[in-house]
């Protein structure tokens, strides 16, 4: 594609938005990124990653912030108009929610309000991708999840922004014609990955020698997604957008993007503690505030919809994330 018309990926510096950006680059998009930089985890590796995309010339990157409406307004008159838009940038995290709630609104529900409405007034508007996530179906019993299932029930703050999210793109879609897809993310792991999620945090504790924090004592299980699968899904939904069908089925959907696959906790810090080459010391603990004991994603609409088939298992994935991590940190 040419510069005319570019896609722009909000969160372009994080875990999901790095590598999508860098798929749609290798396939000859040209990509506008955007990211605040914000310090929840390590700033370097942010640095890190945009500076692997440095290497592609059509990308470019402007720091910034998606709740700042007039910022947001000169990055799309200056980069822009974006048709196609990836909006990842979020506040992540069950647990810093707890401690610092007022950041999942500002940016998970004001943000995702300001790049709706730069959508709205956008031309010829495409198709605009979203992260949700899988915490949206909160302590739900019924396994796998489908994307039928009941979400009224968060069982954090940062899952009730992210199904605010859901219901306001489903507002616009419905009153303003825009093309939405929100994806409920599954457990997203594998190389360059975020350090508060639990893989980077295991081999990073069993590296350092240090006990190995474990919820819930043990009991937990978690539908498990390499990050190779999950771009292939939010590019899958960004090549296939919604279209209205009638006046009261607005163009807009939300998909799982999971492994299809619910792995037992111990079975993963397993595959870890033999790739790392050293036992963890664990400490059991009780379950977290927030937290859920299970995720499983039932994706039949995704694959319906997009061909979306998830391909990597955890025997394949978590040795691949370990040689990142060894060479990354030197180890």
């Amino acid at each position: 594609m040419t510069k005319d018309n570019p896609i722009l990926v909000t969160g372009a510096a994080g875990f999901i938005g790095f590598n999508t950006a860098i798929r749609l680059l290798q396939r000859g998009e040209h990509v506008v990124g955007l990211d605040n930089l914000n310090d929840y985890y390590d700033v370097q590796l942010k640095k890190d990653r945009l500076q692997e995309l440095d290497n592609f010339e059509n990308f470019s990157f402007v720091k910034g912030d998606i709740s700042d409406r007039e910022g947001l307004t000169k990055i799309w008159s200056e980069k822009g108009p974006f048709r196609r838009v990836i909006h990842l940038a979020a506040q992540a995290g069950v647990r810093y929610s707890l401690e610092d709630p007022y950041s999942y609104i500002n940016s998970n529900c004001m943000g995702h309000l300001t790049i709706m409405e730069m959508c709205r007034h956008t031309e010829n508007f495409e198709h605009l991708v979203y992260a949700s996530s899988s915490s949206v179906y909160g302590g739900n019993e019924k396994m796998p999840f489908s994307v039928k299932d009941e979400v009224c029930k968060p069982s954090s703050l940062y899952a009730a922004t992210k199904r605010s999210c859901e219901l306001m793109s489903y507002s616009y879609a419905h009153l303003y014609n825009i093309a939405q897809t929100g994806l409920r993310f599954f457990t997203v792991y594998g190389p360059w990955g975020r350090p508060d999620m639990a893989l980077f945090i295991f081999a990073k504790a069993i590296a350092e020698g240090k006990k190995l924090p474990v919820f819930n004592n043990g009991d937990m299980k978690r539908d498990f997604t390499y990050i190779d699968d999950i771009v292939t899904g939010v590019i899958g939904c960004l090549d296939n957008p919604p279209q209205r069908v009638n006046e009261k089925t607005p163009p807009q959907r939300v998909l799982n993007i999971g492994n299809t696959k619910s792995e037992k906790l111990m079975d993963f810090i397993h595959i870890i503690e033999k790739e790392m080459g050293k036992k963890a010391d664990i400490e059991f603990l009780p379950m977290q505030p927030g937290d859920v004991k299970e995720t499983y994603a039932d994706v039949t609409e995704t694959t319906e919809l997009t061909g979306y088939e998830p391909t990597t298992p955890i025997s394949v994935g978590v040795p691949r994330f370990i040689d990142w991590f060894k060479s990354y940190y030197k180890i």
